[in-house]
């Protein structure tokens, strides 16, 4: 995938203001609908059983994350999903801290199993728990560093889930099960704020409302937020992560395709700017 091609998707999302229905957690609902807004998106947040078959079939991306789980968030879930899959609308899963527990690691699995889920966006501990895959250790819902493979973890877990899948870290992998894209774009401080993750994968589903395949969708959504991370850090110049999370939202609004040109690092081709 040239760098080129995702910036032409920034200037789609930007061009189209795809509406992202979120399902998603009580500690981030706020930073994820600025960030939309930001980035050029419409966020809606409805997660009533009465109503998310009806929103998310009105939206272009369906997001269910789940970090703050009940029984009743899992049913209306399932009934928005399998609504945004027969209008053909893509839908994204953040399986927040699969792997802590047992009620959220089936969850996780149910949404996968009775909906067809076009990304999923986590960490190495949730995919690989997930995947029932032993030496990847999470505390709560973040992931312990580690020296595993995760470009090998990221293939299994698309071959296996039918399904694109990014798991994020000091690098980001995206993988269709064929296909392993790496971006070395971001900064430390995105793990000093919470909902940073959470707001990605909402990204990555409005860059998949362009009608993008989700692997180059994904890709170019994290070329996108990682260098908008790198400008946000430069302009918050040691004032700590309150500062950080301000100019995040400034960077999604304020980075543009051409930045995304100049400072996209794609695996190995981050030179090739074609």
């Amino acid at each position: 995938m040239k760098i080129s091609h995702a910036s032409n998707l920034l200037e789609k999302v930007r061009a189209h203001n795809p509406l992202v229905h979120n399902i998603t957690n009580q500690v981030v609902t706020n930073f994820t609908a600025n960030g939309l807004l930001a980035l050029g998106a419409s966020p809606v947040m409805a997660n009533a059983k009465e109503e998310v078959a009806e929103m998310a079939q009105l939206a272009d991306a369906l997001v269910l994350n789940i970090g703050t789980l009940t029984k009743d968030t899992v049913e209306a879930m399932v009934i928005a999903g399998q609504a945004a899959n027969e209008k053909g609308v893509p839908v994204l899963l953040d399986p927040v801290g699969a792997g802590a527990t047992t009620f959220r690691t089936r969850a996780a699995k149910q949404l996968l199993q009775q909906i067809k889920i076009s990304v999923v966006r986590g960490n190495a501990a949730e995919i690989a728990h997930l995947l029932g895959v032993d030496g990847w250790q999470s505390k709560g819902v973040d992931a312990k560093e580690t020296n595993g493979d995760v470009s090998a973890l990221a293939k299994q877990a698309a071959n296996v889930f039918q399904t694109v899948v990014v798991i994020t870290g000091k690098v980001d992998v995206v993988s269709d099960g064929d296909e392993v894209l790496s971006i070395h774009n971001g900064h430390e401080w995105l793990t000093k704020v919470t909902g940073t993750g959470c707001l990605l994968t909402s990204v990555i589903g409005a860059f998949c409302a362009t009608g993008e395949l989700p692997l180059h969708a994904s890709a170019a959504a994290l070329l996108f937020y990682g260098v908008a991370a790198e400008k946000a850090a430069q302009q918050t110049k040691g004032s700590g992560p309150g500062t950080f999370q301000i100019e995040l939202l400034n960077a999604l609004s304020n980075t543009n395709s051409d930045d995304v040109i100049t400072l996209g690092k794609i695996g190995g081709a981050s030179h090739d700017k074609g």
